[in-house]
């Protein structure tokens, strides 16, 4: 006779900790049989007190009815149908293995934010008859559920965990389908608060209000209605004055789901490709839909015209009925190509980022999923997009260092763009004119295919570019920002008619706050590092961890009472550019004047239309950005990048410059460029200036291979942190014994070859509170390796004396 068989579910489990973090195996009840599907969230009992926890089923099994029997059943499922596709569950696999996160970091990564909910749990009386073999104590609480009324003393009578003997019962009754467990979910609400002064009538009388209410009040009546995260930036407040000022009846506040701007946009010119173009062309179309993974470099100069290159393919694509996913190393960037491309395909473009709202992410999400968008433009988050039918990957300025997630799970986009091409045997199609070298070192072995552009479209010149030496301005008696050239030149393009951009890659107004007793900086006193002036609210502000405080009256570390501004960031600057330029047009473009939603679509809409003479910024300025009528760009200071203690601090700063350079010439103006510097005989500057990437990765492929950085090895870094500095050191000293041990055992001797760095604190060894050392390690990332530090991070993890530690 057949053994009966029960389906099983495993499950990923949110609570689980990394020691613990695996599928579990839950018992599927009859009646939730139908809703049980990978990808579907559901509501399960997890560890010995069987808290009620969220999890995502990964796959659904048949088992015998024997082996499910100590199964714990499931309790509920929250989602009618799945909100994951089978290759993102693919992904949530991939990412924990590579990247060492745990399951739950991997589907937060994969599902958007406005998809994350909260379960409330709850009871509802069912719709049988009694059994008749119902218990006498199971029986006398159903008679009295029967006669509650109120939903919360229902759910209250029934939680039952701290009372074994109810428990028993309860159960009892849910299995004979007499009571049924509930599970609400409530999601992130997606509005948008607005603030504004309320009406007041001709015999209303205002409040008296504090500095900051009134900051807050003078604010709003001279620009009227504002979003609530630049109300408080501008006026220096937290949103507990805004509420206040609500509760009192100063302000307003409205809610509102914002919708996506929509425009009439004219159609595109018509534009023909150079030879160059079309035979990159010609080389890629050619592998879209043929069965296989393929990965392509292009690598060409600023102003080549990739771009075009990137439209024909994707137009070839989608006439093919395949999908393309298109991702943009910068939020800044997503404006002007959704522009573009929007007026060539229309609605089948859905965007991706993390500066939409979450109806419009979750809008954009449904698109893909349902296929109603194949062409999915957006920055790193955009990866995920549950696109079926993958012909085209596109990853364009592809070494910005953004594309490398900071946090758990923190993955390289590049890495996990690769994964969905196999999954999908697409193309994909890198491409910068700065690529990382390990990019450029897989093209020049010929993992990849190497595409070059040499010249720019319709073969016009790259910037001429003068490198002027700011220690000799220094010594002929010119003590500002500004060398002598550059002035000159941004006064000959205001007189010309010709726009300018500046690069400083520093917010605020005043980069230090010193002690002119101790010389010491103001540090921020959740961080080790030195918090910057703000002139805008007159605070300062900790661009890591985000706090702000006033200006303090004596120093913190000595009690002196004598202190001064130092350092020069792009409030200043502005600043500086009013004075010596009254007439120009100056726009900002940093992370405090682009906080809102729109701010770099109207922002460069602005620029391009010619309402502004000078555009200065940090680095978001510097890259993909086409402004026909800039014709100078003025590089202020990069020194201090090129020695931030990173073995990419060349690589980054060659790569800043060549971009921001490329900004210059695009149309039919020649362009010229200015970089000011204090080592104007160093090599990447000079590098930097005349555009030579081949020779830079010569210079730097010498410099790494000898010190056996990337690309001639893989490097792994083990981060440790907590409150405590004493037990952080501890932890990375327990965690480095644990490699040491683990790396004796037979069988990682000598199938994972290993270069250990001893462990020492980060360059900021405190951020955000959190004291923070490291374990840097040489290695060759593969199978065997990924076992290895999986084994030494369980062992580190469940040690007790790293408890706290993360």
């Amino acid at each position: 006779m057949p053994e009966l068989t029960c389906r099983t579910a495993e499950v990923i489990v949110q609570t689980a900790n990394y020691p613990l973090d695996t599928a579990y195996s839950y018992r599927i009840p009859p009646e939730l049989e139908t809703q049980c599907k990978a990808g579907c969230r559901v509501v399960v009992p997890f560890g010995k007190g069987n808290k009620r926890c969220t999890g995502m089923i990964f796959r659904v099994q048949a088992e015998t009815e024997k082996k499910t029997v100590s199964l714990k059943p499931l309790i509920a499922v929250i989602d009618p149908e799945p909100v994951i596709t089978e290759e993102q569950l693919s992904l949530i696999g991939w990412l924990r293995e590579n990247t060492f996160c745990s399951y739950y970091d991997a589907v937060r990564a994969v599902l958007p934010l406005a998809f994350h909910v909260r379960i409330k749990e709850g009871w509802k009386m069912g719709d049988v008859e009694i059994p008749d073999t119902l218990s006498s104590e199971a029986l006398e609480i159903y008679q009295y559920l029967k006669r509650i009324t109120s939903k919360s003393e229902f759910d209250k009578f029934l939680d039952a965990r701290e009372t074994p003997q109810k428990e028993k019962a309860v159960r009892e009754l849910s299995d004979a389908g007499l009571i049924v467990h509930t599970a609400e979910k409530s999601s992130r609400p997606a509005h948008e608060k607005l603030w504004s002064v309320r009406p007041q009538g001709e015999d209303a009388t205002i409040p008296n209000m504090t500095p900051k209410q009134r900051k807050v009040f003078e604010t709003l009546e001279e620009l009227g209605e504002m979003e609530e995260k630049e109300l408080c930036y501008l006026c220096g407040v937290t949103s507990a004055v805004l509420t206040n000022m609500l509760h009192s009846g100063i302000l307003q506040r409205t809610e509102k789901i914002p919708s996506p701007e929509v425009r009439e946009l004219p159609e595109p010119a018509p534009f023909f490709l150079s030879e160059e173009q079309q035979a990159v062309f010609e080389r890629v179309s050619e592998c879209i839909g043929q069965g296989k993974r393929k990965c392509f470099l292009l690598h060409g100069v600023t102003g080549s015209g990739k771009t075009a290159v990137f439209e024909k393919l994707i137009a070839h694509t989608l006439d093919r009925g395949m999908s393309v996913l298109m991702l943009l190393p910068e939020i800044a960037l997503t404006p002007q190509m959704a522009e573009r491309f929007t007026a060539r395909f229309g609605k089948r473009i859905a965007i991706i980022h993390s500066g939409l709202t979450l109806s419009e992410r979750q809008n954009a999400y449904e698109r893909a999923r349902k296929g109603e968008a194949d062409l999915i433009i957006g920055a790193r988050s955009a990866v995920f997009a549950p696109l079926e039918n993958i012909g085209l990957i596109i990853m364009d300025e592809e070494g910005e260092r953004s594309y490398k997630s900071e946090m758990p799970p923190r993955y390289d986009t590049i890495e996990v763009a690769k994964q969905r091409c196999d999954w999908h045997s697409a193309v994909l199609l890198t491409a910068s004119a700065t690529p990382t070298l390990e990019t450029y070192c897989r093209a020049k072995k010929g993992i990849y295919e190497l595409l070059e552009l040499k010249h720019r479209y319709r073969n016009a010149p790259l910037p001429k570019v003068e490198i002027v030496n700011m220690a000799l301005e220094r010594e002929e008696g010119n003590t500002s920002e500004f060398s002598r050239s550059l002035h000159e030149a941004i006064e000959e393009n205001l007189h010309n008619g010709e726009q300018t951009v500046l690069l400083l890659n520093r917010r605020g107004y005043q980069t230090i706050l010193m002690c002119c007793q101790c010389n010491q900086p103001i540090y921020c006193e959740n961080c080790s590092v030195p918090m910057t002036y703000h002139k805008t609210d007159g605070k300062l502000h900790c661009h890591y961890c985000g706090i702000v405080r006033d200006i303090p009256e004596k120093c913190p570390a000595c009690g002196g009472v004598h202190l001064r501004k130092m350092g020069f960031g792009t409030q200043r600057l502005e600043e500086e550019i009013a004075v010596r330029f009254p007439d120009a047009r100056i726009l900002r473009m940093d992370a405090d004047t682009t906080n809102t939603r729109y701010a770099y679509e109207q922002n460069f809409e602005a620029f391009r239309q010619g309402k502004y003479d000078i555009m200065l910024g940090t680095q978001m300025i510097g890259k993909g950005l086409d402004f026909p009528n800039v014709t100078l760009v003025g590089v202020l200071s990069v020194d201090k990048a090129l020695f931030n203690g990173d073995y990419r601090s060349y690589e980054r700063t060659f790569s800043l410059i060549t971009q921001v350079v490329g900004r210059g010439g695009r149309g039919e103006k020649a362009g010229r460029a200015i970089l000011q510097t204090f080592l104007p005989e160093h090599y990447i500057i000079r590098l930097a200036g005349a555009q030579d990437y081949e020779q830079f990765s010569k210079e730097e492929f010498s410099i790494r291979k000898m010190m056996l950085l990337p690309p001639f090895c893989d490097m792994c870094i083990i981060g440790i942190s907590g409150t405590k500095p004493e037990q952080v050191q501890a932890g990375a000293g327990i965690v480095m014994n644990y490699i040491d041990e683990t790396a004796q055992e037979e069988q990682y001797q000598k199938k994972v070859p290993l270069r250990v760095m001893r462990p020492s604190p980060f360059h900021y060894q405190k951020i955000a509170g959190k004291y923070r050392w490291r374990i840097i390690i040489k290695c060759k990332n593969n199978a065997d390796f990924r076992l290895f530090l999986y084994e030494v991070l369980k062992k580190s993890c469940s040690d007790r004396r790293n408890a706290g530690l993360r």
